[in-house]
């Protein structure tokens, strides 16, 4: 679907403008993300954080093999998903002093490293930006569009873009369980917990659709007791954590339940849920069917799986990043990424409900 109509002398203006920079706007719409590290693609470079990915070897496959923020050896899953709707490049980070004039209609990331749904989550990282704060720099980012193209052609272009959100896993890994007997663990059962947390994230992505966006991808979480980082902390067998996998197995079914509730107010499909945890089940299950040698030793990273610290230029590094299915201790790698964008894109209803992103293109070319 394209984002200008060339009858009108303003959208005229901005194709010349955008294709002056080589963006393709006849073919891609514009790109929102939100979330936390697994599509942070280098706002908390420009932070005073802990959480960061800005040091070799991140990076180490990225097309200029330098580390960006992402925490990848190559690209994330935003930056596939900007590949696959023929966009010529991947949003900035909305941080980045580069994200002005016409870059700013390819979308933006306002993604934050260790941030969740709860304002708790990620404290020990000191500085990210909060969901509620990346939601107002979307509110800040449409201001700023409004005065370069006009209210009506903003509203437009943040009406038909693609946006993507992937929240959760930080509220179980760096808050539920970050240490024996948590405030959030004292306060709550685990599926009381879960429970709560639904209800926030509903909020939320009202708040989103207040803000404009119609066609949102919210990813679960994925499963979360198999990362190398609680292989190497909580396993004593080389098997997942029960109570990871547990608080997993409640939230995803839980999410889809209510992004259909919503769907079913807006009467029309806005939010479109992707089992993240069954796209990594198929190769953390079955690794070598997928070309990996293993799912449960990351390729960067130092101690039992390679899962404890954080990945530096001291750590061990493998050779063939391609056949490792996590990049470091919580983080997939570039290979393992795509095969999850393969199944946003072409996925069937296990993967994607109600339908996979390749749909939701096809069906917006005729409108």
């Amino acid at each position: 679907m394209a984002i200008f109509s060339m009858g009108d002398p303003i959208n005229l203006f901005l194709f010349l403008l955008a294709a002056s920079l080589g963006i393709r706007v006849a073919e891609a719409r514009a790109f929102f993300v939100f979330g936390d590290s697994l599509v942070d693609s280098g706002n908390n470079n420009y932070l005073v954080t802990t959480a960061r990915a800005d040091s070799p070897p991140y990076g180490i496959d990225y097309p200029t093999h330098r580390p960006t923020g992402r925490f990848s050896n190559g690209l994330n899953i935003a930056d596939i998903i900007s590949e696959n709707i023929g966009a010529s490049e991947p949003p900035l980070p909305y941080l980045d002093p580069a994200l002005y004039g016409p870059r700013l209609l390819v979308g933006a990331n306002f993604a934050s490293a260790g941030v969740g749904i709860l304002n708790d989550t990620g404290v020990q990282f000191v500085n990210i930006i909060r969901i509620y704060q990346q939601l107002q720099n979307f509110q800040q980012y449409q201001q700023r569009v409004s005065a370069m193209i006009g209210p009506r052609e903003a509203k437009r272009l943040v009406n038909q873009a693609l946006v993507l959100i992937t929240l959760g896993g930080n509220d179980f890994v760096n808050n539920y369980y970050l240490v024996p007997y948590s405030l959030r663990s004292r306060q709550f059962a685990l599926p009381a917990y879960v429970k709560y947390l639904i209800s926030e994230y509903q909020k939320i992505l009202n708040r989103l659709y207040e803000l404009g966006a119609r066609k949102v991808i919210v990813t679960g979480t994925g499963p979360l007791g198999c990362v190398p980082a609680e292989l190497a902390t909580r396993s004593r067998n080389g098997e997942c954590s029960p109570e990871l996998q547990q608080a997993a197995s409640l939230f995803n079914p839980q999410l889809i339940r209510i992004l259909q509730k919503m769907n079913s107010q807006f009467g029309s499909t806005v939010f479109i849920g992707a089992n993240t945890q069954k796209m990594n089940n198929d190769f953390i299950n079955n690794p070598r069917a997928y070309g990996f040698v293993t799912s449960k030793v990351a390729c960067c990273g130092q101690g039992p799986n390679n899962g404890v610290g954080l990945c530096t230029r001291f750590s061990n590094l493998c050779e063939k990043r391609d056949i490792y299915a996590f990049w470091d201790a919580f983080h997939p790698s570039e290979k393992a990424n795509r095969l999850i964008v393969q199944q946003i894109m072409t996925g069937s209803i296990k993967y994607m409900n109600p339908m996979n992103l390749s749909t939701i293109l096809a069906q917006d070319s005729f409108i």
